[in-house]
This record gives C-alpha cells, structure tokens and sequence, in this order.
C-alpha cells in the first residue's frame, strides 16, 4: 500500500529525514519517537503535501513522480495534521463538504460519507455548529472526520487523541479497528495508544527509523533493569530505543 525508499527532507540546510525507508500494508501501524525525531515531516511527506528532497515514494502501486500523480493519489488519503487548519466561520456540515470535494467525492455520495463520518466521531448533533464554536475536543473529532471522508486507503494521523477525554479516545481505538483493507499510521507520544490499537510500531529519533516490527517484538526489547517509574515492558522497550540512539549519528 505505501512504500517509501530512501526518503530524505529538510529546510534549508537543516536535514529532518535522512534516508527513511518505510514499507506498510493494511492494518494500523503507530509510530513513535521523541519531540524533533521527524515524526510530523514523516507523514507530511507521505501525504504528497510536500516532495522529498530524494527518495522514492509509491502510495496504492503509483509512484509519486511529480505534482500530477501526488494530485492523483490525495483522492485516495486521508490525512490529520497536528493541529488541522480551518475556517472558524465553517459550519461543520460546509466544511466536511468541501473536504470532500478537494478529494473528488461526488456530489451524492459525499452527503452519505459525511453523515457517516460524523456519526462515527459522535458529532451528529453538531451538524450546523461553526468550527469557532466547538470545543477543543470536538474540533479534533472534526479533525478525524474530515481524514475519514473520502473512505481513504491511507490514513496518516498527527496526534490523534490529543484533546480527547478518555471515554473518546476509547471510541476512537474502536473507530481504527473497523477500517478493514486501510493503511494507518498513527503518530503519537502514547505507548498506550499503541498498545491498544497497533499491530505494528516503528520508533524514529534525530529523523531515522530505529525500530520496526511487531508491537510485541518491541516489547522484547525492555530493558528490566529500567528506572521503576516506567511501568510497563512497552515504555522500558521504546525509551531504552530513544536513549540507545541519542548519541548516534
């Protein structure tokens, strides 16, 4: 479904990605690392939103190779971005529209999938609100709806659970786990988030991929030997990945 080669990015002369290689097919894959590990420009570059400097990126059998095949394969990604731009003036209703729209859903079919959609983040009472009035909660409920819209088959998700209660991030574990035959990739600073939803985790620091498997072959890699104030195998396994490569180039 996505496979991304030797993928580097930066700034100007900062380098955030050096040579990434990512290989992902259906099922939800979480991905961790550390504030500046590359997490964010990794999904920013995987949604086509900008080219790599170098590397090689196919999403759905297609290689981007420029902006006409990137414009192509948006139609078939759903992306949240932390934190999601939108008008305050919006009513949710317009603005799931208009989502829809940039992602070619026809006319008839995208008042079924924004209904669903809302429905699925439990916002159906707020179909006429505007954005500018909705909780800090809701509009990241919003946020999910509108990278659920157009039914994508790669789903790239920036923080998800962020402003959720804890009743709403569990309806959310739930929401990924109806998503047959999509890709997602769900960056997070929550090794519990991980645990609950991922099959499959990969840890990143200083923009490189240090780890990549199963959730339980990450477990393994706990070190008992951590301080007792981590409480679970998964936490000792990914911050004994972080300390181990904080030195290494």
């Amino acid at each position: 479904m996505l496979v991304a080669s030797a993928i580097s990015q930066g700034y100007g002369s900062t380098v955030v990605l050096d040579g990434v290689d990512v290989r992902l097919g259906a099922g939800v894959y979480g991905l961790l690392g550390p504030n500046g590990a590359g997490k964010t420009t990794l999904l920013t570059t995987l949604s086509t939103a900008v080219p790599p400097r170098s590397g090689r990126l196919v999403i759905d059998g297609v290689p981007i190779t420029g902006p006409r095949t990137a414009r192509h394969v948006r139609r078939t990604v759903g992306y949240l971005p932390q934190p999601f731009a939108f008008s305050p003036t919006f009513t949710m209703h317009d603005f799931l529209h208009y989502v829809a729209w940039t992602k070619g859903v026809p006319r008839a079919k995208a008042v079924v999938a924004v209904r669903e959609v809302v429905e699925q983040v439990g916002l159906g009472a707020k179909m006429g609100a505007k954005l500018g009035s909705l909780s800090g909660g809701m509009l990241q409920r919003v946020g999910i709806a509108q990278a659920l819209v157009n039914r994508p088959r790669l789903l790239l998700l920036d923080e998800p659970t962020v402003g959720l209660d804890p009743e709403q991030r569990i309806e959310f574990r739930r929401l990924l786990g109806t998503l047959e035959a999509t890709t997602v990739l769900l960056s997070t600073h929550l090794v519990e988030d991980v645990a609950a939803s991922c099959s499959d985790v990969l840890v990143m620091t200083d923009g490189r991929i240090r780890f990549a498997g199963s959730v339980g072959e990450l477990r393994e890699k706990a070190d008992p030997s951590a301080d007792d104030m981590v409480t679970t195998d998964l936490d000792r396994a990914y911050l004994r990945i972080v300390r181990d490569n904080a030195c290494v180039g």
